[in-house]
């Protein structure tokens, strides 16, 4: 057996493996750290920081630290919940997110986390940027105004598909995804197939001719909060 690499988190005694990082141990002892940007298929780079925990006094991501033989990890505290909360509030803000309208809600990473983390209302004020909208492909469909930066679709354009459709343009407030063409998502050559296109956590890129294809109370934060199913991995292991 390889070597097990012992550390705790909120107290409780947490067994990993060298060469895992935080997230990946705790995902495996059934201990959920709130996440955006991260997607196991992907390779990690804490860009939401929604993910942030206390190492050892220090903050880290968990999604890009190691882990370390005796590491104390803090993932639970008013501190950290008050910091997502503010990152998320931030992420709805600096949106048009309408989600009463929007055929990813009930699938939606973003409002999911919202609700498990308390928010029922943003406390920052509203920014109502004007974003563009590309529906130009015949099968799939660009909403910039859902868009939170993740970039989980340029990751999988590039490492899972091999192309290089999305990435990001500008800096700041003007930074935005673009697609790898003079004029529209059409001139590129994104498919209906591509990774890319089914990885976002929110409603910005969606395939068409399936919308609301999924009834509400049967879609996949309807009826568990988001984390679950890696929480169920902890009380398995109780019961057995």
């Amino acid at each position: 057996m390889g070597q097990t690499i012992k550390f705790t988190i909120d107290g409780t005694e947490v067994n990993g493996r060298p060469g895992q990082t935080i997230m990946e141990a705790a995902d495996e002892a059934g201990v959920y750290i709130p996440r955006l940007c991260y997607l196991k298929e992907l390779t990690p780079h804490g860009s939401c920081r929604v993910c942030t925990v206390i190492v050892n006094g220090r903050p880290q991501t968990a999604c890009t630290q190691p882990i370390a033989d005796g590491m104390t990890v803090e993932n639970n505290t008013p501190e950290l919940l008050e910091h997502r909360k503010n990152l998320v509030d931030m992420l709805f803000v600096e949106g048009n997110h309408f989600c009463m309208f929007c055929e990813k809600s009930g699938n939606c990473e973003l409002q999911a986390m919202a609700y498990r983390l308390g928010i029922l209302a943003p406390k920052y004020p509203f920014m109502f940027p004007t974003c563009e909208v590309d529906a130009s492909h015949p099968d799939i469909f660009i909403d910039r105004n859902r868009c939170i930066l993740c970039g989980r679709c340029v990751q999988a354009s590039k490492d899972l598909d091999g192309k290089h459709v999305f990435d990001f343009v500008g800096r700041g407030v003007h930074k935005k995804i673009a697609v790898d063409a003079e004029a529209k998502l059409v001139d590129t050559d994104a498919d209906v197939r591509d990774k890319a296109a089914e990885v976002c956590p929110v409603g910005a890129i969606l395939k068409k001719h399936i919308g609301f294809s999924v009834p509400i109370g049967k879609r996949l934060y309807d009826q568990k909060p988001i984390g679950s199913e890696i929480e169920e991995k902890k009380m398995t292991k109780v019961k057995s």
